[in-house]
């Protein structure tokens, strides 16, 4: 036993500690910094040193165990072998299949390029044709050619643009004689052309295709013979032309506005189809060149605004001719129009009752809010005459936010002459009265002298009654207004014909005066 302890502590101190010097079994001259005089071994790492204590521990296990532990390490050395010849077999695998995607890629890539290229050249050859003026009906089919390429392809638009589509296809507008379907087949393709390219719609716009369109809808042009199907096309280039900010001037300069004006009027109502989608163009093209306030000038040329104003029961269309409407009330000359038309107002408060069609009520509103502020006291006497009040009452409780916060605007524009105008009637009653101005009593006159108080009394009394007959007046007129309003909101609301109002809504409207209402 002492042997075995002798040997392993032999080992242990072999393998951690190496004396430095060797003094006899004792520390020299009392160093406290003994531990200085070991160190750790350099050859062994952390591992071989756990591995090399735990067999020096354990060197009275039987050989048995070494044998198995042997048998256990070779048993891990084939697994870890196993694994290696898996994963070696499994990155073999992985490279293979990331050349072959890698391979793929390139070939796809070198196809796609291909087809690029096919098309490209395709394009090269369409434009080719349509800029050889030789043969007529190649040019056409050429042009035909372009329309369907440029309808779905955003990429083709541009390309056949930069490769010079667009000035062939303007100078076919003016061939003479005019071949129809040459025409008709340029047109749809400038039309395909813009679509969604600003680039290509001020191109077309730069090229003269404007003038050149409306000659070739002008019944007073020798060469011109318009159809259907030709106005169609030209009211459908000017909608998309319309839509660029810089193309608006140059188009109603150029007297599209009459031209879209007088195909709406002209509208043939027996083809459904065809009448809606022109009408729909023509409005959508005169609304887009009205957000420019110089072309409101243009518009008002014509009798435009009446008509818009005939055709606004028509709901399909009301919400886009009160958008047209409140372009043109944004300068003087177009409120002026709109104020002198003898139904304008009553047709615009009508609007306001749209309660199905809140955003009608919205722009409604809108217009009758910029009339009220712009147009003067004349005008907002004509919007009161034909009935508004009653209208915005009823919107500021039915209306959607936006509409009910115009409405109260509209009514605060009005109320300020309300009051002018009962301060205007006091005035004048109290001080005109039978031509002679009242006065204060005179000193030194003999009826001042006996009864001055009492007569200064009476005149404030008649001055008192005189003012409580323009209340009384007032009065009378909220009252009748809150009553005609909730008569109107008890029909809306489908509640029974013999609706009484409850003793709340009675004493509101015995008690209420002008103050509290906001007209």
């Amino acid at each position: 036993m002492a042997r075995y302890h002798h040997h392993r502590h032999h080992q242990i101190g072999s393998l951690v500690l190496d004396r430095r010097h060797h003094t006899g079994g004792r520390r020299v001259g009392g160093d406290t910094n003994h531990h200085q005089h070991f160190k750790l071994w350099s050859a062994f790492s952390g591992a071989a040193f756990r591995r090399k204590l735990f067999d020096t521990i354990g060197c009275g296990v039987s050989r048995q165990q070494d044998n198995d532990t042997n048998e256990d390490e070779d048993e891990v050395v084939e697994e870890e072998e196993e694994e290696e010849k898996k994963r070696s077999e499994s990155s073999s695998n992985k490279l293979s299949e990331i050349l072959k995607y890698s391979q793929t890629s390139e070939e796809e890539e070198s196809e796609t390029i291909k087809k690029k290229l096919q098309v490209l050249e395709d394009l090269q050859g369409v434009v080719k044709r349509l800029q050889s003026s030789e043969n007529e009906q190649q040019v056409m089919s050429a042009a035909l050619d372009v329309r369907r390429l440029a309808k779905d392809d955003l990429e083709a638009r541009n390309t056949l643009a930069m490769l010079g589509a667009i000035p062939p296809l303007v100078t076919m507008l003016d061939l003479n004689p005019i071949c129809f379907d040459s025409v008709i087949a340029s047109l749809y393709a400038l039309l395909n052309l813009s679509i969604g390219n600003d680039l290509n719609k001020a191109a077309i716009v730069k090229a003269g295709a404007v003038h050149k369109m409306l000659k070739l809808v002008d019944p007073n042009e020798v060469n011109s013979s318009p159809s259907l199907i030709c106005e169609e096309a030209v009211v459908a280039n000017f909608l998309a032309l319309s839509a660029l900010d810089s193309n608006k001037p140059i188009i109603a300069a150029s007297g599209a506005i009459p031209f879209l004006v007088t195909t709406l009027q002209n509208l043939d109502k027996k083809d459904i189809s065809r009448f809606k989608a022109k009408r729909d163009d023509c409005l959508r093209a005169i609304y887009n060149l009205s957000i420019l306030p110089s072309n409101i000038s243009f518009i008002l040329e014509t009798d435009l605004v009446a008509f818009l104003l005939n055709m606004l029961g028509d709901m399909e269309v009301s919400e886009r001719i009160l958008s047209i409407l409140s372009n043109v009330v944004s300068t003087p000359q177009g409120r002026k129009t709109i104020t002198i038309l003898t139904d304008a107002f009553p047709i615009l408060i009508d609007a306001l009752n749209w309660t199905d069609s809140p955003s009608c009520q919205e722009k409604a509103s809108y217009i009758l809010m910029v009339m009220a502020h712009k147009a003067g006291y004349g005008g907002r006497q004509v919007m009161v005459e034909a009935g508004i009040v009653s209208s915005l009452l009823e919107l500021t409780l039915l209306g959607s936010t936006l509409a009910q916060k115009r409405a109260s605007r509209i009514l605060e524009s009005l109320s300020v002459d309300k009051g002018k105008q009962i301060r205007e009637n006091v005035y004048q009653g109290g001080l005109g009265g039978g031509g002679g101005a009242v006065s204060a009593p005179i000193c030194g006159s003999s009826s001042s002298t006996n009864r001055p108080n009492q007569d200064q009394e009476e005149e404030e009394q008649d001055e008192d009654d005189m003012m409580s007959d323009e209340r009384k007046a007032v009065k009378q007129l909220v009252q009748l207004s809150l009553q005609n309003n909730m008569t109107r909101i008890a029909k809306r609301a489908n509640l029974p014909q013999d609706f009484v109002p409850s003793e709340h809504f009675k004493s509101l409207t015995a008690t209420s005066t002008s103050k509290s209402l906001p007209f």
